[in-house]
């Protein structure tokens, strides 16, 4: 993995240079950040800390063409005081696109966002999940691909080709948020011979239609997120190991905006995936959906409320390797519509069959032209024993980040 990100380095160098004799439009932009985590109960784990501080910088290089063309570039690093596994680098982007009057072909390492739904983001399958940079799932680990892209009248399709696999970060030994037995990555078992080298397929196709936007695809090889078998590390220690194994989906993502409704679901049927209980093969159908409903001009100010209420079901119930497999999830989105670009998000997930709750308060607002604030809450109340999030049960978390953007 640290020749493969040392390989991009190196090429996208390369190309720098080549781009700056041939460039129309060169772009240099980004952000540094300093974060600061706050647990405010103790830690249920010897050698984790109350409290954490960490630096980022993220950087964007891009250059056009004269034929249209571009090239991007987009690393990142992180450094962690407290979790040495939080502490990586990263190559987010490194894309070449081509422009073609009848297609795009873009070539090298990308981000690929599929989905519609709030909480959980389900049909979400191209790039990995970097989990040791959030809880939400929602950071993503550059994805090397090969994406031919042909938009018609009828709709686009999207083609991929990705030849090598990336594992899923996870929280070290003195990490927050992680399980009662630390992930072991240096162990990591692929059901394919190939392993992380195995090439994976998917072909998507969308279409807008009035006010309704659809979109579905399939994609077989290795799954995203891991199964997990015990182990032990080379001190006999237990510890958890991933299995990536080999499966077949298709998902479905649909929304409709209806006056003031937007209306949204996604849906998958999966073949292949594992489940708690170790390598068990089950095939399963997972699914979330509802609505967010948008006020404007709340309270007589120019200010916008969403009301948002989502449904989330796994079939694997019980044994799902995710914590939302039949829950009901609620949440407000206010945008103040303010100069600073003020926006808070507040929600909760409700099991419905415990009392097992998770909480989150999503806030930023922008200072000045170049600094952004952003703070984070999470909080898990009443997680039973056989709670997938039952080790998360002291690990309510306040997170703040002041961005720089240059």
């Amino acid at each position: 993995m640290n020749r493969f990100l040392l390989s991009c380095c190196v090429l996208a160098v390369v190309l720098v240079l080549v781009g700056v004799h041939t460039a129309s439009g060169h772009e240099f932009s980004g952000y540094v950040e300093g974060e600061v985590r706050l647990f405010p109960e103790n830690p249920n784990f010897f050698g984790q800390r109350d409290q954490s501080a960490s630096f980022a910088v993220k950087p964007e290089y891009y250059h056009e063409f004269e034929s249209g063309s571009s090239f991007t570039f987009v690393p990142f690093f992180r450094l962690d005081s407290a979790d040495s596994d939080r502490t990586h680098f990263d190559v987010r982007e490194l894309t070449y696109l081509w422009l073609h009057d009848d297609f795009e072909l873009r070539l090298g390492v990308r981000k690929v966002f599929w989905g519609v739904t709030e909480v959980l983001h389900l049909v979400d399958i191209i790039n990995q999940t970097d989990l040791v940079e959030n809880f939400d799932g929602e950071q993503k680990l550059g994805q090397p691909m090969a994406n031919l892209s042909i938009a018609r009248d009828w709709g686009t399709l999207d083609l991929f080709v990705l030849p090598f696999f990336r594992e899923r970060t996870f929280p070290g030994q003195k990490g927050r948020l992680r399980f009662g037995q630390v992930v072991d990555t240096d162990q990591a078992q692929y059901e394919s011979a190939a392993e992380e080298w195995h090439t994976d397929w998917a072909a998507r196709y969308t279409h807008t239609l009035g006010d309704w936007d659809a979109g579905i695809y399939y994609f077989i090889g290795t799954s995203r997120d891991p199964s997990f078998i015990p182990g032990t590390d080379g001190a006999g220690n237990p510890v958890i190991l991933p299995v990536y194994q080999q499966i077949q989906q298709t998902g479905l993502d649909v929304s409709y905006v209806a006056g003031n409704w937007l209306w949204k679901l996604e849906a998958l049927y999966r073949k292949g995936q594992g489940d708690r209980r170790g390598l068990t093969r089950n095939d399963y159908v997972a699914a979330t959906g509802g609505f967010e409903y948008t006020l404007t001009g709340v309270f007589g100010s120019r200010m916008d409320l969403g009301i948002v209420a989502e449904y989330l079901f796994d079939e694997r119930k019980d044994f799902a390797l995710t914590p939302f497999e039949n829950d009901v999830a609620g949440a407000l989105r206010l945008a103040v519509n303010d100069a600073a670009s003020s926006e808070l998000l507040f929600g909760w997930v409700q099991d419905i069959d415990t009392d097992a709750r998770f909480l989150f308060l999503e806030a930023s607002r922008r200072l000045g032209d170049e600094w952004t604030l952003e703070l984070e809450l999470r909080t898990f109340l009443d997680q039973p024993p056989t709670a997938f999030l039952f080790a998360f049960r002291d690990d309510d978390l306040l997170q703040l980040v002041l961005q720089y953007h240059f």
